[in-house]
């Protein structure tokens, strides 16, 4: 089997297409680098745990320092995800363009007929945001952000998928997800969704293959392609 014809029976099989936001949708973090929101948020916690700060410092990585503001505190977990919130709407007004091929592939998907929802880690404030800028938000009927004030629903956990296709009154097993990470895989996974890897750096083609990605592409052009045929 071609990647083309992996792609194709994957996408004809799935009434619904679930979309990672931060990657196959767009680069949030293109204009306002993560590492910069990262230190904010550190020193936001820092102010108020320095334990929890310590170990924030140790991390670029802002959606995990929104994880370790919540293992300390819970009030102190609110005011992080607040301010992370505030921060990725400002990133993603100056994130650029969509992903090449992310919005022809949400057209694609509702030509085909097909349900399309967002599932993100982010806020769904900034997943909105980016859709209405770049006008893309007619293609999508559901946005399924990080849930407030539960970061340990965030993926891997398979609770976005699920309530997205709760959302859309559909089986999740119906669905098809297009991730570019690990989490997503697993995620997919667990809630027994099929999973499109998009491997936007040369490592993850390696890695989603051995995660058992059901196929994995390296451009979100060839998944439009693909939903056009299938």
């Amino acid at each position: 089997m071609t990647h083309a014809d992996g792609l194709t029976e994957t996408l004809a099989n799935a009434r619904v297409i679930l979309f990672d936001f931060d990657g196959p949708v767009c680069d949030v973090f293109a204009g306002l680098p993560a590492t910069e929101v990262a230190g904010e948020l550190t020193a936001l916690l820092s102010a108020q745990n320095e334990a929890a700060g310590a170990k924030a410092a140790q991390t670029d990585d802002p959606i995990e320092v929104l994880r370790i503001a919540h293992e300390a505190d819970t009030e102190l977990g609110q005011k992080i995800e607040q301010a992370l919130t505030a921060a990725e709407v400002r990133a993603v007004a100056v994130a650029g363009q969509p992903t090449p091929g992310a919005a022809e592939s949400l057209w694609a998907a509702r030509t085909a007929g097909r349900g399309v929802a967002v599932v993100s880690n982010n806020s769904a404030e900034c997943v909105q945001v980016f859709l209405e800028l770049h006008g893309l938000d007619e293609y999508v009927a559901k946005i399924v952000g990080r849930p407030s004030e539960q970061p340990h629903l965030m993926k891997p956990n398979p609770f976005p998928l699920i309530t997205a296709a709760e959302l859309m009154h559909i089986d999740v097993t119906s669905c098809t997800l297009i991730g570019d990470s690990l989490t997503d895989i697993q995620a997919a996974h667990a809630a027994g969704a099929t999973v499109i890897g998009y491997a936007n750096k040369p490592h993850k083609s390696e890695a989603f293959t051995e995660a058992r990605a059901d196929v994995v592409t390296q451009d979100m052009q060839s998944i439009a392609d693909a939903l056009i045929t299938a």
